[in-house]
């Protein structure tokens, strides 16, 4: 079969590879009808995700037809036409009997490896380095899915691909940083990143009744995203966040606030952000946190902080003495995907929302690693890249 396999930084090609096999009784083998290059897959092309080994298959956005299932599996059936969550999860360990599938203990064949990372290391995910598994991603024409009797979402075929492919990681992803949010009808919220997940967390945001959404990007394409789905836009190459985000709240700052960007805050004309990027150039820090520190500085007091943000190592300078004085709460972590879908896919079918909306390049999996560099660099308007096997 085809697929994408992570051959360095900047290196991704499209390789012949052997096909999967069922490997375990609750396995099934999926062929990928539809996949996608998350912002998340950009941190393992520039190189600054630890755990990657050359040859990976990446992704883990991915859905498709069962063609094949483990003596085990007693949930899915060959034809059934399923979108797969990018957390591998048993459904029966103690993280999971409490929502918290993103926790898995018995998903991460590498949890050793993990541990010694993280302290205590989570689920195993597609696609994403070998401290998370090393599982092969779905950016292929087939994938294994190891407990596919637990995570695999059934969908009807009256829905298209696009409409229900980001129910296994963007639209629950943005939806679990509302959630955490806590939003109540007079809060402003403030979203950082107007990139796909920052646009299904202002979406989100919005359906469950915030007074105000706020995106701050500088990509006219998001901005514009951010904009038709309801939000207030501040661009921050043009206008200070600080200023614009009080003159917003009546100088108060926003309620609830967002990092939909992670460990590559790409701010430009701040101290800090420079001298991150000479660290990481360097090898002497992993990650980027600007966004975070902008958040806590500019938060109201006794607020919180929603972080779906991928983060990989170490940050520094962090104003924590702002973070306890303020008494901000801070909630973060992988998506628990299982926990969301079924009530995000009777919003779709609802007509609530289409979630079609984000793609803005479709194309076959060979144009793959040319559609890497045009999402990175935000050319053509890019802001969601779907692959077609």
């Amino acid at each position: 079969m085809r697929a994408l396999r992570w051959h360095g930084k900047h290196d991704v090609r499209c390789d012949h590879v052997p096909d999967p096999q069922i490997e375990a009784p609750r396995d099934a083998i999926v062929k990928v009808s539809s996949c996608a290059i998350c912002g998340s897959d950009l941190h393992l092309y520039n190189g600054v995700m630890p755990g990657m080994k050359a040859g990976d298959i990446l992704g883990h956005e991915f859905m498709g037809e069962v063609v094949e299932v483990g003596p085990g599996n007693r949930t899915l059936q060959v034809g059934d036409r399923v979108v797969v969550p990018f957390t591998i999860c048993c459904g029966e360990c103690a993280q999971c009997r409490r929502g918290f599938f993103s926790l898995c203990e018995r998903s991460n064949r590498n949890k050793a490896l993990a541990d010694k990372a993280f302290g205590h290391g989570g689920a195993g995910l597609y696609g994403y380095t070998h401290l998370t598994g090393g599982y092969a991603g779905g950016q292929a024409e087939y994938v294994r899915v190891p407990f596919a009797d637990c995570g695999p979402i059934k969908v009807p075929d009256r829905l298209s691909d696009e409409q229900v492919l980001f129910l296994g990681d963007i639209f629950p992803t943005g939806w679990q940083a509302a959630m955490a949010c806590d939003i109540e009808p007079g809060d402003t919220v403030a979203v950082w990143g107007g990139g796909p997940v920052g646009q299904f967390a202002i979406r989100s945001a919005v359906l469950l009744g915030a007074r105000q959404v706020v995106c701050i990007d500088n990509v006219p394409e998001r901005l514009a995203m951010a904009r038709a789905g309801g939000a207030v836009t501040i661009d921050f190459d043009e206008d200070s966040v600080l200023d614009r985000l009080n003159e917003l709240t009546h100088g108060q700052g926003p309620e609830k606030c967002i990092d939909a960007v992670g460990m590559e805050a790409h701010a430009t004309r701040s101290l800090d952000s420079m001298v991150d990027r000479a660290k990481q150039a360097a090898l002497l820090g992993t990650d980027r946190p600007h966004v975070l520190r902008e958040m806590i500085y500019v938060c109201r007091p006794g607020g919180v902080l929603s972080v779906p943000g991928v983060y990989g190592g170490v940050v520094d300078k962090l104003p924590f003495g702002a973070l306890m004085n303020k008494g901000l709460t801070v909630r973060t972590g992988q998506t628990h995907v299982p926990r969301w879908t079924a009530d995000l896919l009777r919003r779709i079918e609802e007509g609530q929302i289409d979630p079609s909306f984000v793609v803005t390049h479709s194309a076959s999996l060979e144009h793959g690693p040319a559609l890497y560099k045009t999402f990175r660099d935000r050319h053509e308007g890019c802001v969601k890249v779907v692959l077609k096997p």
